[in-house]
């Protein structure tokens, strides 16, 4: 089974062609950094124009990487949905040419859906596992008892990780991307006691009873710090260093406080003897919090999993990917099917 997926629901487009023996015979994802970089974050009509400016000459490039003719394909996947809506449509309308042209099954993916799955291309996880999903535009603990079975357990209330990572860089005279730019700052603290210390930060919510999360507080806290520390509008650079290792070091608490809540949780439903908990998104990345995460399987039993770094971001492997499992499952979509904005993971729950 040979499956072609297609991602443009932000600033990357992503074209990857795979198979269901988890080869992957192509991956190539166009960034499109330089492009918003100068705006300090991602102008919808931009990234779309970028989207239709590049998306056919990938998909030829994989194509050709992958030594195979479109009539080879079993199936074309494409993000319908949720994300800038500009940008779906173009992926969204593409893969539905490519489909009807080859005469071939056209795959609706659900965004969110793509990463929750995507452990699953690096090795076969068995049902259920726990997911978070922490990325730009989401904060999610899920839980996965399937294809197409999700069970939404936490959720963000204001706004998201990746967000909060990117507004406080800014915040800090940091470039776009912020989150990953701040994660270098951070590793510049040349005392990280010290800035414990210094900026002292307290976990959001943290006895309020539920999984939820909650970052604004967060930013509003990063906004008066940066204010108390400009003299004569200039920031010291090793006092930034530090608040942003606190900064970052308060999130990735934050997440592993949560993540064990949810593993408890599990844990009084299911009787596996070591379930996977897996973290994905661009949040994902991050090293610092990946060994929080770790450090909280370890406490509860669980097996840690997140994807490689390259897959963490958007791309189209996970797009392919997701578009495998839902064929073998005959999940296969009308052309008529629409792009959505919005696309909870709750009403693809069968």
């Amino acid at each position: 089974m040979l499956i072609l997926g297609i991602e443009t629901s932000c600033d990357e487009t992503g074209v990857a062609i795979i198979d269901d023996s988890r080869k992957v015979h192509a991956d190539m994802v166009l960034s499109q950094v330089k492009d918003h970089e100068i705006f300090g974050g991602v102008v919808p009509e931009i990234a779309a124009r970028a989207h239709l400016d590049h998306l056919d000459k990938l998909i030829l490039a994989c194509l050709k990487k992958a030594n195979i003719q479109g009539t080879n394909l079993d199936g074309v996947a494409a993000v319908c949905g949720p994300g800038l809506i500009g940008g779906v449509m173009v992926g969204m309308m593409t893969g539905k040419a490519m489909a009807a042209s080859l005469n071939k099954p056209f795959l609706a993916v659900n965004h969110l859906e793509a990463h929750l799955l995507s452990p699953r291309l690096i090795e076969d996880i068995a049902f259920p596992y726990l997911v978070l999903l922490v990325s730009g535009g989401h904060s999610q603990i899920l839980l996965v008892r399937g294809i197409g079975r999700y069970e939404l357990w936490a959720t963000t209330r204001d706004d998201a990780a990746g967000e909060c990572f990117d507004k406080a860089a800014k915040l800090m005279g940091l470039p776009y991307p912020g989150g990953p730019n701040l994660e270098k700052f951070a590793a510049r603290c040349k005392n990280p006691e010290k800035a414990l210390v210094q900026f002292p930060f307290s976990i959001p919510m943290e006895h309020s009873g539920d999984m939820d999360f909650s970052f604004s507080g967060l930013k509003t806290a990063i906004r008066n710090q940066v204010d108390r520390m400009a003299v004569n509008n200039t920031l010291p650079e090793d006092d930034l260093a530090c608040l942003a290792f606190s900064f970052q070091d308060i999130i990735a608490r934050t997440l592993a406080q949560r993540s064990l809540m949810a593993m408890k949780k599990f844990r009084s439903l299911f009787s596996q003897p070591a379930p996977a908990f897996v973290v994905c998104g661009g949040v994902a990345a991050n090293k610092t919090i990946r060994h929080s995460l770790q450090a909280a399987c370890e406490k509860e039993t669980f097996k840690f999993m997140a994807p490689p770094l390259e897959y963490c971001t958007d791309n189209g492997a996970m797009v392919a990917w997701a578009g495998i499992e839902l064929l073998k499952e005959g999940r296969v979509s009308e052309l008529n099917v629409r792009a959505r904005p919005r696309w909870p993971l709750e009403e693809m729950t069968q």
